[in-house]
């Protein structure tokens, strides 16, 4: 870290970061408690997050491992569709898609695909952090991107460097296509359109350095029998060789032109990424890793390094099965006061200490995404969790839900501006931390690290008003962790 920020006003550089933000910014949020003179819809921090050598360590090496993790998903999944591994697999995955998402799901063409960006959503704890989901059609590049440039430019050495979220989104998905010069379009859909100025300004900052990406809404594409097709503003249309799709796979009965793009999907035609693969964005993954039957599959194809490190931090999770078992049996690794637990519905009335667990949809529903659907126990009334449970239960045909222990983020210091104060104040956060991995042929590279510190008191974490967000830089332990 050069002197510049080292030296600099914590208050003067708050504001310059401010004033060199886009006006708007790059993320719609809520701004309805925002001062009018921030640009951004967070808190605005004069550093950003320190992680130690130790946490930066851990880190790079997560990345090759959920790559290894989501090779080895894509292969237990079709093992299980030929009957090499348990069915239950699949029935789980498949449950509550219609056909055409199952189609899709199980081209040939697109078999051994996987997603290009990778993001897992870490709790900072006091032993370390936990994998709270894993994200393959992440939001926030852009803004990511923008905001670490802001700190880079102050003289931080940021993880991923200045420009590493914009170079390797590039790098990526121009390593996927056969073309010498691709054409990427970055595909944004009505459901997600918080994230579509990122993305333009994403295509738009690529675009300045040379390389050919484009924006579009998925009524703006073109087809013929061959190609899928942008039109310039020249008038001239172009082939797309790459589809970068930014939106969720249940929407698609919503989105324009969906059945021409899932036309060349099949043809191959242009490479579509991530692959339209519905049971890769399933959170019931993190159960199916600590499924027993499974063991033995994961450690094979994971290998010892790898498994150990998602062993320590994917915490113990199941899938909430409404199917009738047997009184002697009980579900692995559950227990409730040291007790093992054999019916969801021994989960019904518990106290407010042993409901120290999330309940959450796994997928292939808008209230899977971000923070919806998602209720933490002990942060609710009794009567919510027994209606939460419950519809988990009854919900499961249709999309089944999973159940995680909480674990509880450490509280952690952090300094913003308040702009109403005109001051620099302190706070105490607990730290979602977001890691951002490319896929560039082999290699996963660690691009850039988002961390968003909320209030203490609040324990679902998320982007807010309320929350700092800022990127992440590396330096020797910090001490008064609490």
């Amino acid at each position: 870290m050069s002197s510049c920020a080292t030296e600099a006003d914590p208050r003067e550089l708050c504001l310059r970061i401010n004033d060199s933000s886009p006006v708007g910014g790059l993320f719609e949020g809520d701004r309805s408690r925002l001062h009018p003179d921030s640009r951004l819809p967070w808190r605005i921090s004069p550093e950003p997050f320190w992680i130690t050598p130790e946490q930066h360590d851990v880190l790079l090496r997560l990345g090759p491992a959920l790559l290894a993790f989501n090779r080895a998903a894509n292969l237990l999944y079709h093992q299980s569709l030929k009957g090499i591994q348990p069915e239950f697999v699949h029935n789980y995955l498949d449950a509550g898609k219609p056909e055409r998402i199952l189609e899709l799901s199980r081209l040939n063409r697109v078999k051994s695909h996987q997603p290009l960006v990778l993001r897992p959503d870490l709790i900072v704890t006091a032993d370390g952090v936990r994998v709270a989901e894993l994200d393959s059609i992440p939001g926030g590049i852009g803004f990511t991107a923008q905001v670490t440039a802001l700190y880079s430019d102050l003289g931080y050495d940021v993880v991923g460097g200045r420009d590493g979220l914009v170079a390797g989104f590039y790098d990526a998905l121009e390593a996927s296509s056969k073309a010498d010069d691709p054409l990427i379009c970055i595909v944004v859909s009505d459901e997600s359109d918080a994230y579509r100025e990122e993305m333009i300004w994403l295509a738009d900052t690529l675009s300045a350095l040379g390389k050919r990406v484009v924006c579009r809404h998925p009524r703006e594409l073109h087809m013929d029998d061959e190609n899928v097709l942008v039109e310039h503003a020249s008038g001239e249309r172009e082939k797309v060789d790459v589809v970068y799709r930014f939106f969720e796979l249940f929407d698609l009965p919503n989105i324009p032109k969906v059945d021409l793009l899932a036309y060349h999907a099949k043809k191959n035609s242009a490479r579509i990424t991530p692959p339209m693969k519905a049971f890769l964005e399933e959170k019931m993954w993190l159960a199916l890793f600590h499924h027993p039957q499974l063991q033995e599959f994961w450690d094979k194809e994971l290998g010892r390094e790898h498994s150990e490190l998602l062993q320590a931090i994917i915490p113990p999770s199941w899938i909430v099965d409404a199917t009738p078992a047997p009184p002697h049996m009980v579900i692995p690794g559950l227990q409730i006061s040291g007790q093992p637990v054999s019916n969801w519905d021994q989960l019904m009335h518990l106290s407010k200490k042993q409901r120290e667990l999330v309940l959450k949809p796994s997928g292939f529903h808008i209230d899977a995404q971000q923070s919806r659907g998602v209720t933490i126990g002990h942060d609710v009334p009794e009567e919510e969790w027994q209606q939460a449970l419950q519809s988990a239960l009854d919900g499961f045909a249709h999309g089944p839900s999973v159940l995680q222990e909480f674990h509880k983020g450490a509280r952690l210091p952090f300094s913003y501006y308040d702009f109403e104060a005109d001051e620099v104040k302190k706070m105490h956060g607990r730290v979602l931390l977001r890691p951002y991995y490319y896929v560039v042929g082999d290699e996963v590279r660690l691009a850039g690290s988002q961390c968003i510190a909320c209030p203490a008191d609040k324990k679902i974490l998320h982007g807010m008003t309320d929350a700092v967000l800022v990127p992440t830089a590396v330096r020797e332990p910090i001490k008064d962790a609490v």
